[in-house]
């Protein structure tokens, strides 16, 4: 490897390992308390699914998106908990696809226990590249879960 390919790949791990601690940082500090909402926070999805978004914001110094949704009826609620059920996140003017990141020992950075009625239950989508800021319209998906026109804060 030439000097630059060297430079280049001790950069990304850099990169990575703050990633990593950015993300042990929150896991250890974050509780599912209602902190913080996004301009849709009031929109109840509760008709069809069963749940009200309560966050959409960055977090991890922008790296990642933190999505955060109240469990209003479990049973409505528990396609968004199937492991078969990949989500991701579109930026709705680039139409680029985030998704959440799944790793190594930890798995993908989702719930997907058995839902409760009244508990927030939260899932992280990887934003490395800095795509999406603040301010950005945006679709999330899961399964048939779709929640269109959310704004990231």
């Amino acid at each position: 490897m030439n000097g630059k390919a060297t430079h280049k790949k001790r950069e990304q791990g850099r990169r990575l390992i703050t990633v990593s601690l950015m993300l042990c940082f929150l896991f250890l500090t974050s509780s599912c308390a209602d902190t913080g909402s996004s301009e849709k926070s009031a929109t109840h999805l509760n008709g069809d699914w069963g749940i009200e978004i309560t966050r959409l914001n960055l977090t991890a110094n922008g790296y990642m998106i933190d999505f955060r949704y109240r469990v209003l009826d479990a049973k409505k609620a528990q396609e968004l908990f199937s492991r078969h059920n990949k989500p991701f996140l579109i930026d709705q003017t680039s139409g680029k696809v985030v998704a959440v990141p799944n790793i190594g020992k930890v798995g993908p950075l989702r719930n997907s226990n058995m839902p409760k009625e009244g508990k927030i239950y939260w899932m992280f989508f990887d934003n490395i590249s800095g795509l999406i800021k603040a301010g950005n319209k945006v679709t999330v998906v899961i399964g048939d879960f779709r929640a269109e026109d959310l704004i990231v804060i």
